[in-house]
């Protein structure tokens, strides 16, 4: 029997990660970080389609990696239509949603894209998309903003969320269905979820105006100063656009989106990086407060997970906020990766629902 090799393929907003798998066995991850000056030239996230694409092919290609052998490629799931959590094999009506953006333009949209690229090309292989960031499983009351013309959306990491919960969930015996969770992704967007019995009941849009600011995201702004600066002829749409995703937050104070040079900065005595670096912890720690109330007070856990959660500083200052709330629990980076595979692989042995895409 031959060992089939899963791709997975997590494209971020500063970064492209991906990693093999031979059935459950970690083959090879790499992280490639991409800086403000790399991306500064492709104007669209789809021109960045070929430069994500030949990375990873480029990276195969130097391990002397058996394509053929690869049975699943599975892409982070991006903005597509709002739908429920699962796994969906990429088709032609997903394709058109993730070049269109049709909930928004982010890197994400590329994971679909390229796993598809990279699946037709091979002579067994399928491409899927797991838990995308449009998950939306938000009550009622979550969508309402304070205005009929704007409806408050779900878009937030939902793979790494999801897979972290389940983590957590495996180490105390318990069942994810069983918890209530507080879960903050921190990454080049942050996102932070009230996780009431396995479903995500409200987070804020971590993607273009909610919740906290992130290393290139502005999150939630004053609205009549920023109806004041659309309207001050200063700034093009486009303009306005990139300073609320990709130009915003610690990008625009600091001008880097790189939360471990705002932490050395700070330490190095910079005192407008050290404002900035408690401004983000202050945001994030008044959210997960926020969310205790959703859940009526009664959290489980606190966990605190994405690539700012490798500072301990950072960790710290949120800690000393919502401690009293629950136990806080760390883990640093993303669990993605592993979760795209794991999901790609009970596809393959059919352990898992595949959804279709519609």
């Amino acid at each position: 029997m031959i060992n089939r090799l899963i791709l997975a393929i997590n494209p971020g907003s500063t970064s492209t990660k991906f990693s093999l798998f031979e059935e459950e066995k970690l083959v090879f991850e790499k992280s490639l970080r991409h800086t403000a000056d790399e991306l500064k030239n492709f104007k669209k996230i789809s021109d960045q389609f070929h430069f994500r694409k030949n990375l990873i092919m480029n990276e195969l290609e130097i391990r002397k990696i058996d394509l053929e052998k690869i049975a699943a490629v599975v892409g982070r799931g991006g903005l597509v239509k709002p739908i429920e959590s699962g796994i969906y094999k990429v088709n032609q009506r997903m394709k058109d949603d993730l070049i269109a953006g049709y909930s928004g333009q982010h890197a994400s949209n590329l994971g679909g894209l390229i796993a598809d690229d990279i699946a037709s090309s091979l002579c067994c292989a399928t491409a899927y998309i797991v838990d995308p960031v449009v998950v939306d499983e938000l009550h009622p009351v979550a969508r309402i903003s304070g205005n009929p013309e704007i409806e408050r959306k779900s878009i937030f990491h939902a793979l790494n969320q999801k897979a972290v919960a389940r983590i957590y969930a495996a180490s105390k015996g318990r069942k994810y269905e069983e918890l209530n969770l507080i879960i903050a992704h921190m990454g080049g967007g942050i996102s932070v979820g009230a996780h009431q019995h396995g479903k995500v009941i409200d987070v804020n849009n971590a993607l273009d105006g909610d919740g906290p600011f992130s290393p290139e995201r502005s999150g939630g702004l004053p609205s009549g100063q920023l109806i004041d600066l659309c309207f001050s002829d200063r700034f093009t749409y486009e303009e306005l656009k990139a300073m609320i995703t990709g130009r915003g937050g610690m990008m625009a104070y600091l001008g880097t989106n790189n939360f471990i040079d705002v932490c050395m900065m700070a330490d190095e005595g910079n005192k407008k990086a050290l404002l900035i670096k408690e401004a983000v912890s202050y945001q994030v720690g008044k959210e997960i407060g926020a969310l205790a109330a959703v859940l009526n007070g009664k959290v489980d856990a606190i966990i605190l997970t994405g690539g700012m959660a490798y500072q301990e500083s950072h960790i710290s200052s949120i800690r000393s906020m919502v401690e009293f709330i629950a136990d806080v629990v760390v883990y640093p980076g993303e669990d993605e990766l592993k979760a795209l595979a794991f999901n790609g692989l009970l596809a393959l042995d059919g352990k898992i629902e595949i959804k279709t895409y519609i």
